[in-house]
């Protein structure tokens, strides 16, 4: 049996490979994608829209979208000072409190933070607010 022949009898489930061009190999056929060289718009305008996390919103005409031809702008709307804005204060007693955003390795370096006057004091890594009760301040 020539190789033609074998090639020929082929079926759609499988298909012959050439290995280093010495010998042929049966291969089942796994799912094809037709690749076309045509563009395809798929951004949607309501994509373009959104602001990102620095407030940064782009016209339908700035060039910059062009990064997103084959794929839609994904922007994520839980915005991170948002999300640090709805912890509460913590209260302490002490005059001075040290923050190291959690410690480890997704922590900051430690900060210390004077809490003499009045109001919440925010650490200026992570966003969290410190508090010293009225009651305490001298």
């Amino acid at each position: 049996m020539s190789i033609r022949s074998t090639i020929a009898m082929a079926t759609s489930k499988f298909r012959f490979v050439q290995i280093l061009g010495k010998q042929l190999k049966q291969t089942p056929i796994r799912h094809e994608i037709p690749f076309s060289t045509a563009p395809k718009v798929l951004k949607e305008a309501a994509a373009a829209d959104l602001p990102t996390h620095t407030g940064q919103k782009w016209d339908e005409s700035d060039f910059r979208l062009a990064r997103f031809e084959n794929a839609s702008k994904q922007v994520n709307t839980r915005f991170a000072i948002d999300l640090i804005a709805q912890v509460p204060p913590k209260e302490t007693k002490s005059r001075i409190v040290s923050c190291n955003g959690g410690g480890g390795p997704l922590g900051h370096p430690q900060v210390y933070i004077n809490l003499d006057k009045p109001g919440n004091h925010t650490c200026g890594y992570c966003g969290l607010r410190f508090v010293k009760p009225d009651d305490h301040h001298h």
